[in-house]
């Protein structure tokens, strides 16, 4: 396993490297004492499992308000996904910015997203599925979302008619979330 940074401050890419042979492979997808050396290792609350039938389904951007900011721990384990964040925290240098990961089961890479970030993915297959630790618990009072093709973020996304929930097509825009939180305080 190694973890290295993100373009953004906090984010970290953790390539994961299995041992293969003639039967498949073994791979360990966590250690405490690697993410204690790279000072990201947190308790993990709960497990989420996400599955997506049809290539072009954008979920998110989704994000939770303190005292239930998450942090996510994010692992394709079938198909492809983007995996897209944007920085919401108040004081960082890269507030307001975004970046993306293709996240597979072929590449076996992982994405550490810490508190503050607006988070969400487009499935690049038919299939998909996405598992990912979260470090808070759920509270649908305190979730909220940015829209997906914002003007303002200008994401790049691999397609301009994805399939969104009822939820996620009403989620705010940029300048409405600044208007109506500002910024995240973490």
């Amino acid at each position: 396993m190694e973890i290295k940074k993100g373009k953004l401050a906090g984010v970290y890419i953790i390539q994961l490297i299995p041992h293969e042979d003639e039967r498949g492979f073994f791979m360990r997808t966590f250690d405490i004492a690697l993410f204690e050396k790279a000072s990201i290792n947190r308790t993990w609350l709960q497990e989420n499992h996400s599955k997506s039938i049809q290539k072009g389904i954008i979920r998110g951007l989704h994000f939770q308000l303190p005292p239930f900011c998450e942090t996510k721990l994010i692992r394709c384990i079938r198909g492809s996904i983007l995996d897209v964040f944007v920085d919401l925290r108040s004081n960082s240098e890269t507030f307001g910015e975004w970046d993306s990961i293709e996240l597979s089961a072929s590449n076996k890479k992982t994405i550490f997203i810490p508190c503050g970030f607006a988070h969400g993915f487009c499935t690049l297959t038919n299939f998909s599925e996405v598992i990912y630790k979260v470090d808070s618990v759920f509270s649908s009072e305190h979730e909220s979302g940015i829209i997906w093709n914002d003007p303002d973020l200008k994401i790049a996304w691999p397609i301009q008619n994805p399939i969104l929930s009822e939820k996620d097509k009403n989620n705010l825009t940029f300048k409405e979330f600044r208007s109506k939180y500002n910024s995240i305080n973490v």
